[in-house]
């Protein structure tokens, strides 16, 4: 793993004071651990590293690397996946392949393929190469945004570095607010933060998106997509067993070339299929290589009194403990960090991303497992984080419903009865509720009509005059699903979600900055481009079949996960249910913030002061308890608030 950062300049020859530049930058991202710090230099450019070494071929490496045979420099953070697939396509002698590190597997690929090569490259990457021939910079971006790459592209210089707030190091970059990236933050009440991939928080920080390539050829910079997750061809087997067999190869290859690390190996674990297939699959590859695979699981704290309803499971610890018994080679920690809670931890999530951000409820566990890992020299983290709309995707629900707005009633009424079964639910019951769900438009009529009340949303963040100065809901047009509940086709929607930078560029980033700050890389084998575009170009029934949903994961997990978990289709795992009950005791410390907030002139002229004070007024009639975790106004405070400390802190 590498923070790496750089300066090209046509500007100013004078190499020592570009070093001084990048020495700055470097030494900026001083929270970030480090084996090893480098830099290489030529007449107009310094590149500089900040390494810690993963894998074991990382070890020898030496980045920034030049090759003068290749006349190519190279800066890269990287792990590749198909090393032996690109080994075989350059013709490396075998004799030549062990110990070969993945930046200049990357450096042999451009000398091939030029400015195609990150097509031909599977893996998490960033990575800038100097092509002194060409005289010109290029990189590029993984697929799913797993790596970071920001920079600033002026008169006086193109500067890069993997994290933000570095590049205020150098004198010539100003710290302004991007107002429209603010507006979108504000305006998007989904956890997005704006619908421009290429943009950040601040106005002069631009970032290289999800599968995107960058140029600086002749002092003009262009980016390309290189690629997307939707593939060219579909495929069609004769039998359920040959899908279920095709993926169960495609997949064990996704993890087990997510194993390699000269450290330890460790995975988030719930009690669900995504995390469980990850686990299973690796804790059996791990073990013929001598090692075990340690697991970490958020559990609530001893206190905690669940509120949830009886299909949802916030302390799925029996799971767990089923699916490390079932699977072997695991040694597993249940973690309730107690004492923590989303607003002990707001501070150094702002440091660590560097940006405001909505996903608090989950903020004091992703870190503490972090922690917990990093202590236990972990050096790869697996997750399934994408599993949903990947390996384990399928809502029978909403199946029904796209049979129904085609009005295949006849293939409606066997896949409904047949989820009615599954589901324990009697058909009078469920068939309103597809019915609903496949026609919201009649949700007003008394047939279809709802009491949910959790369903009625809270203002948005945004200040109206904000909003109308930034033109932000125009600009929100071309992404209405942004804005209001999305009913793309059931197809389309998977598609869509994979296809959608901003989504992608939201998770990578999170990883990527909090992997900055332990030392520890995430992988995520369900967003895996090979695995993707197999699960997307298969037929999707074989993701619903007999009124089961997710059914091939569950039928391909046969005897790698057990049946209570590969089975269940009746309890929902739910994750921080217990994130309100944590806050109670700095209850009163939260409200009277919030009531501070709302006479704070800068926050005021952004934040919507008279939502705000309609919420607050509404949670200060009530008493504090656990179940407020799902009340609307509550989260939206909590996203106001987060957002105010980020503003203070910039100004």
């Amino acid at each position: 793993m590498s923070v790496i950062a750089g300066i090209i300049t046509e500007q100013d020859p004078d190499v020592a004071g570009l070093k001084e530049h990048v020495l700055r930058l470097i030494e900026a991202c001083s929270h970030c651990p480090a084996d090893d710090i480098r830099y290489w230099h030529s007449k107009k450019l310094v590149l500089g590293s900040r390494n810690q070494w993963i894998t074991p071929e990382s070890v020898n490496e030496i980045l920034p690397r030049y090759d003068a045979s290749l006349q190519l420099a190279i800066a890269a953070d990287a792990i590749l996946d198909n090393r032996e697939q690109l080994f075989n396509k350059l013709h490396i002698p075998a004799e030549a392949r062990h110990g070969m590190t993945d930046s200049e597997l990357i450096m042999l690929a451009y000398t091939k393929w030029g400015q195609d090569s990150p097509k031909h490259l599977i893996g998490d990457f960033v990575f800038i190469l100097w092509d002194e021939k060409r005289n010109e910079m290029f990189g590029a971006r993984d697929l799913a945004g797993s790596r970071t790459l920001y920079y600033y592209h002026g008169p006086e210089a193109f500067a890069f570095c993997s994290l933000q707030s570095p590049l205020f190091a150098l004198p010539y970059i100003p710290k302004h607010l991007n107002e429209n990236w603010l507006a979108e933050f504000l305006a998007i009440p989904l956890s997005i933060d704006s619908s421009d991939a290429h943009s950040t928080v601040y106005r002069h920080i631009h970032q290289v998106p999800p599968g995107h390539s960058i140029t600086l050829s002749e002092g003009r910079l262009t980016l390309n997509r290189y690629s997307t997750f939707i593939p060219k061809e579909r495929i069609r087997l004769s039998s359920d067993q040959e899908y279920e067999e095709a993926f169960r190869d495609i997949f064990h290859s996704a993890v087990t070339s997510k194993l390699r690390t000269r450290k330890q190996v460790g995975a988030t674990l719930s009690g669900g299929l995504d995390s469980g297939s990850v686990a299973s699959f690796a804790a059996r590859a791990l073990q013929n290589q001598g090692k075990r695979l340690y697991t970490y699981s958020s559990v609530p704290v001893p206190s905690f009194e669940d509120w949830t309803a009886p299909n949802l499971a916030p302390n799925e610890r029996s799971y767990i403990e089923d699916a490390v018994a079932h699977i072997g080679n695991i040694d597993s920690r249940y973690l309730d960090f107690e004492g923590r809670s989303p607003l002990t931890e707001v501070e150094d999530w702002l440091d660590i991303l560097e940006s405001p951000y909505k996903f608090f409820e989950n903020s004091f566990w992703i870190k503490g497992i972090y922690e917990q890992a990093s202590r236990q020299d972990i050096g790869i983290l697996l997750t399934g984080a994408r599993g949903n709309n990947s390996i384990s995707w399928g809502s029978m629900a909403s199946y029904c419903a796209y049979l129904l707005r085609r009005f295949a009633l006849l293939r409606f009424y066997r896949q409904a009865t047949l989820f009615s079964r599954q589901m324990r639910i009697r058909r009078s019951r469920l068939f309103p509720m597809l019915g609903r769900l496949a026609f919201p438009s009649a949700a007003q009529l008394p047939f279809f009509k709802s009491s949910d009340a959790s369903a009625m949303p809270v203002a948005a963040m945004i200040h109206p005059d904000f909003a109308q100065r930034t033109d932000v809901y125009t600009r929100l047009r071309h992404k209405k699903a942004y804005l209001e509940e999305a009913h793309a086709g059931f197809q389309e929607e998977r598609e869509q979600y994979f296809d959608d930078l901003a989504v992608f560029n939201l998770q990578g980033t999170s990883s990527a900055k909090l992997s900055a700050r332990y030392g520890i890389w995430e992988r995520d084998p369900t967003a895996d481009v090979r695995v993707v575009r197999f699960c997307l170009s298969i037929p999707l029934e074989q993701f619903v079949k007999n009124g089961i949903s997710r059914s091939l994961i569950r039928r391909s997990t046969a005897g790698y996960l057990p049946d209570q978990i590969r089975l269940n289709q009746r309890i929902r795992g739910v994750q921080a249910a217990d994130w309100m009950h944590r806050i109670i005791p700095d209850w009163p410390l939260l409200l009277d913030e919030i009531g501070r907030l709302c006479r704070d002139p800068l926050v005021s002229s952004y934040l919507n002061v008279s939502a705000i004070r309609q919420s607050w007024e509404t949670v200060r009639s009530m008493s504090p308890k656990p179940a407020l975790a799902a009340d609307p106004n509550v989260i939206f405070l909590m996203r106001c608030l987060i957002v105010s400390r980020f503003l203070r802190r910039f100004a």
